[in-house]
C-alpha cells in the first residue's frame, strides 16, 4: 500500500524548510513520531493532522484525504507547453503505462503546483518550455519530490548532454513511441511498481 499521507507530509514539510525535528518540536511530539508518519508506520490522530495543516499552511481536507484514501495508482505527469504535442503524447503514455494515472500539464507553474499537492512517480518533461527551461524545472521538481523520476523529452539531440547534467534518469526523442517509454521503466533511479 502506498504511503500517500507520509509522502505528502514530507513534501510539505520540506517545502516549508522544516526538518523532522523542527516539525516535531512545534507539534510537541518526538522526531521519531514524525519519521514514523512519513515512513507510513503510523498515522497521527485527527487533531494532530489539524495542527499539522495549520503549521504547514495547507487545507486540513488535503491532509485528511491523504490519510483516509491512500494513493494506489502511480501518478505520471507529462509537461509540455505545446498543446498539440501534449495531446499527441498523452495517449502514447497511457498505452505504454496502463497501470499509471497519466496527467498532462501545460507548463512549469502548473507542474510545480501539481508536484506540491500530489505524489509523482515519473515526470516526462519537455526541455523547451517557453521562458523556463525543462532542465531548471527538473531541479525544482526534484527539490520538492526527491524520489520522483524525470525523463526528458525533446526533438533535438543536441540537448542530450545538458540533460545528463541534471538528476534525470532518462532522455527520449520526439515523436514519443510506447516501446521507447516502456524501455525507460527498468532504468528509473527510483523503481515504481504498477506502471506497466
Amino acid at each position: 500500500m502506498a504511503n500517500h499521507f507520509g509522502e505528502t507530509l514530507s513534501r510539505l514539510r520540506t517545502k516549508r524548510g522544516l526538518s523532522q525535528q523542527e516539525l516535531a518540536d512545534r507539534l510537541h511530539v518526538t522526531r521519531s513520531a514524525v519519521a514514523n508518519w512519513e515512513a507510513g508506520h503510523r498515522m497521527p490522530a485527527a487533531s494532530t493532522i489539524m495542527q499539522i495543516a495549520q503549521l504547514l499552511d495547507v487545507e486540513v481536507a488535503l491532509l485528511l484525504a491523504t490519510a483516509i484514501e491512500p494513493h494506489k495508482t502511480p501518478n505520471v505527469v507529462l509537461v509540455d507547453d505545446n498543446p498539440i504535442a501534449l495531446e499527441g503524447m498523452l495517449p502514447v503514455l497511457q498505452e505504454a503505462l496502463p497501470g499509471a494515472n497519466v496527467i498532462g500539464l501545460s507548463g512549469p507553474a502548473e507542474a510545480l503546483d501539481y508536484f506540491v499537492a500530489h505524489p509523482v512517480a515519473l515526470a516526462f518533461l519537455d526541455i523547451e518550455l517557453g521562458k523556463v527551461s525543462g532542465l531548471n524545472l527538473c531541479q525544482e521538481l526534484l527539490r520538492i519530490q526527491p524520489n520522483a523520476n524525470v525523463v526528458f523529452l525533446t526533438a533535438y539531440r543536441e540537448y542530450s548532454l545538458d540533460a545528463w547534467g541534471t538528476d534525470a534518469c532518462g532522455y527520449l526523442l520526439k515523436p514519443l513511441a510506447a516501446d521507447e517509454v516502456r524501455k525507460q521503466i527498468p532504468k528509473l533511479r527510483h523503481p515504481v511498481s504498477g506502471l506497466l
